[in-house]
């Protein structure tokens, strides 16, 4: 038995079902109803429209709110990371020590992620060139990879399990300072596109580098370029990625300050078109 059901607003709908054997209201036996709604939103007239929050012209939902959802601002977030690895060598070098913090937009710091040393063969710590061995070894940092038992798949493992729950994929950059040759954030992504893929999948490709910034500074800003905070070179990833959000920080408050300013008055004034 079938049935066809005539809406005002949403044109017809058609009800199927079998007949197996219970009483229903249209006094047949049936069982194990089986419903299967079709539905026809070509009739939905202009008032219904309005009604239920949507545009007569297309299909398009209208913006029920102005304020950005949760998810708008997570995808404004950053990802800071820096490594310390046993060389420059992508062939035969490794990643020794790895650390994650997590900035909104406003470089406001939301969450510290693991601080991970991990174990290497000591035939590669003895194999490190001497600058390694001599500022890795002042750091304590050799040591602690003799001793640590953390594999590299476990680092990626505790690393992608603490941005995905803290970030949207595809959507945050990685963040980082290019403070030398060897201190770099593009050799970190390097490192990390080889050693930790997963881990860079879940992030956006552009990356945010602070010395980009800090040589623009010195070109155009050169009296803010020399008050910028300067680097206290502990060569430890955590040390270094709190001491990079700092000097963007510094940046973002004086050289971008124009645009801050602005920024106060609209907020002050409630006048969206005042200019600083």
């Amino acid at each position: 038995m079938s049935a066809l059901i005539r809406t005002p607003a949403c044109g017809f709908r058609a009800l199927f079902f079998r007949c197996l054997g219970t009483v229903t209201p249209f006094g047949r036996t049936l069982c194990n109803v089986d419903f299967t709604f079709q539905r026809s939103y070509q009739h939905y007239s202009r008032s219904t429209l309005i009604a239920n929050g949507l545009k007569s012209k297309g299909r398009d939902l209208r913006k029920m709110s102005a304020s950005p959802s949760p998810a708008d601002s997570m995808t404004q977030r950053m990802v800071w990371v820096d490594l310390e690895m046993t060389g420059l060598d992508i062939e035969k070098d490794q990643i020794i020590e790895m650390a994650c913090i997590i900035t909104d937009s406003d470089l406001n710091i939301l969450a510290e992620g693991p601080n991970l040393i991990i174990s290497q063969p000591n035939e590669l710590l003895e194999s490190m060139s001497d600058w390694c061995k001599e500022h890795h070894g002042k750091s304590g940092l050799t040591q602690a990879v003799r001793d640590s038992k953390i594999t590299l798949r476990q680092a990626e493992y505790e690393f992608l399990s603490f941005i995905r729950q803290h970030t949207p994929p595809g959507h945050c950059p990685l963040a980082g300072k290019t403070r030398s040759r060897r201190n770099s954030v593009h050799a970190d992504k390097r490192f990390l596109d080889k050693y930790m893929p997963q881990f860079m999948r879940h992030l956006h490709y552009r990356i945010v580098d602070v010395s980009t910034v800090k040589e623009l500074c010195r070109r155009w800003f050169p009296e803010d370029y020399r008050l910028a905070p300067q680097k206290r070179a502990s060569h430890r990833a955590l040390d270094d990625i709190h001491e990079s959000i700092k000097e963007l920080k510094y940046y973002r408050a004086n050289v971008f300050k124009a645009e801050l300013e602005k920024k106060r008055k609209i907020v002050e004034n409630g006048d969206k078109t005042c200019t600083a």
